[in-house]
């Protein structure tokens, strides 16, 4: 049925100007109503065409078409929320378009497929973004439109130290946000803190433990968990006794998660004891807002940890409307944004507390990023363990 507040969003979505379609508005009310009593029934076509042919009639432009301004954003949950896209819509006059990934597996997947019109900005932790950029997929970057990099903490202003930002004596990447992914436990059914990840493999906390499903971060903390010195580049025993050890936790597993939303909702409603903390202080900050009643910890053999950034693709159609997203994310209001709402640390200002930070290890390149998910994607389908 045709509704007032339908009409007013299609007004929204086909940016009309507010004071020519309340002109246009009076008129088409009058007509759907007029022709619903004598008909009863009406389809969104109809309401669609309304629009259309009035803002077509009043002169006006559907500006983000007509332009051709739109900008293809793809990133992490709770990097581009309605409200600061908006803003950056209204500034630049553009039209943006978010996908979200819940994996980098799943990021670039995206970025690999081939019924999408292309990206123009992704945000991915440092490890992938040498990736990317080995790949040919990302273009360099210009700092000189980028001012609000200056406002960032010394340490991520020195971009040549920070292992996968530059390459070729190019800029590919800037730091955004960043967080340790620890252990996080029901403090009502933990009352000591673990010390360790191999505590996931408890038994007492058998179908009480929740697990990321990422072939990358299983194996990379799995080997911490185990003592193996380079995390990031494993042999090919060490691969099998850790694809051993995975197929042991699915024991404890109530099941894997893959958003920060999904976990915390598993978490509450099935009483979940432990979890690998892949979003790290992002998942705390959700379950507390949630009532749950949880510690976070980072384990005496060291904690994985993520520094995700901002890139421009060599697929962006419009680099400087590229280029305005990037510097708007370091905008201090936006990154405050992220700080309040998700609880993850920005590159402008310090962590209140920031001590206790333990032995934290970023995450890099993998030795063989397919071996790894042809693993995963049969530990988690119930392979079992003397197949491996």
């Amino acid at each position: 049925m045709v509704s007032y507040m339908y009409m007013m969003l299609m007004a929204d979505e086909m940016r009309c100007s507010k004071q020519s379609f309340q002109r246009q508005f009076t008129a088409a009310s009058a007509f759907a109503c007029a022709h619903l009593q004598q008909r009863r029934v009406c389809t969104r076509f109809l309401s669609l065409l309304i629009c259309v042919v009035f803002c077509i009639g009043a002169g006006m432009s559907l500006p983000a078409r007509a332009d051709g301004k739109v900008l293809r954003v793809l990133a992490w949950p709770g990097y581009a929320d309605a409200d600061v896209v908006k803003t950056f819509e209204e500034r630049y006059h553009a039209r943006v378009e978010v996908t979200l990934v819940d994996s980098d597996e799943a990021l670039w997947a995206q970025m690999h497929a081939k019924d999408e019109p292309g990206f123009d900005v992704l945000a991915a932790n440092t490890a992938e973004i040498r990736r990317y950029t080995q790949a040919g997929l990302l273009a360099p970057l210009d700092l000189g439109s980028l001012p609000n990099t200056k406002n960032q903490l010394p340490r991520f202003q020195a971009r040549s130290s920070i292992e996968g930002l530059t390459s070729d004596g190019n800029v590919y990447a800037i730091p955004f946000t960043y967080s340790s992914m620890g252990l996080i436990y029901d403090r009502r059914q933990i009352a000591v803190a673990p010390h360790s990840m191999r505590e996931l493999w408890n038994p007492q906390y058998r179908g009480k433990v929740l697990d990321f499903n990422s072939a990358q971060h299983n194996f990379s903390f799995t080997a911490l968990a185990l003592g193996y010195p380079h995390p990031f580049q494993l042999d090919d025993a060490q691969i099998r006794a850790i694809a051993h050890k995975l197929v042991d936790l699915r024991r404890n597993l109530l099941t894997y998660y893959t958003l920060p939303e999904e976990a915390t909702a598993f978490f509450i409603q099935h009483k979940v004891a432990l979890m690998f903390g892949n979003y790290g202080t992002q998942q705390v900050e959700l379950l507390r807002r949630a009532g749950a009643d949880v510690g976070y910890v980072i384990p005496d053999e060291g904690v994985l940890a993520w520094l995700d950034c901002w890139s421009m693709t060599r697929a962006a159609t419009d680099q400087p409307l590229a280029l305005a997203w990037i510097n708007y994310m370091l905008d201090p209001q936006v990154n405050a944004l992220l700080t309040q709402r998700q609880g993850l640390a920005n590159t402008l200002t310090a962590p209140v507390d920031s001590s206790g930070s333990g032995h934290i290890v970023w995450i890099g390149p993998v030795e063989n990023i397919q071996r790894r998910e042809d693993l995963w994607a049969r530990i988690v389908s119930g392979d079992r363990s003397e197949r491996f």
